[in-house]
């Protein structure tokens, strides 16, 4: 093994998926957020989105707690 990070066997390290995950919540908050509030919305779309995005967050905590190394008893 190598600690190149590029090596294909971080492909799919929980690093990487962490950062995956952050990228596309923070995408689907940008969307959320981008919302014309002068128009009506489309309030099935903007529920999936934000389903979709509260999904993402549990995923992340569920990473990371994985991630920690665990406490000393």
């Amino acid at each position: 093994m190598t600690d190149d990070p590029s090596a294909p066997a971080n492909l799919h390290s929980p690093q990487r998926r962490l950062i995956e995950l952050r990228i596309e919540h923070a995408d689907l908050d940008h969307l959320v957020d981008r919302i014309d509030p002068l128009a009506p919305p489309d309030e099935l779309t903007l529920r999936r989105l934000k389903k979709r995005r509260l999904l993402l967050r549990d995923q992340i905590a569920r990473l990371e707690r994985s991630l920690e190394p665990p406490e000393p008893a």
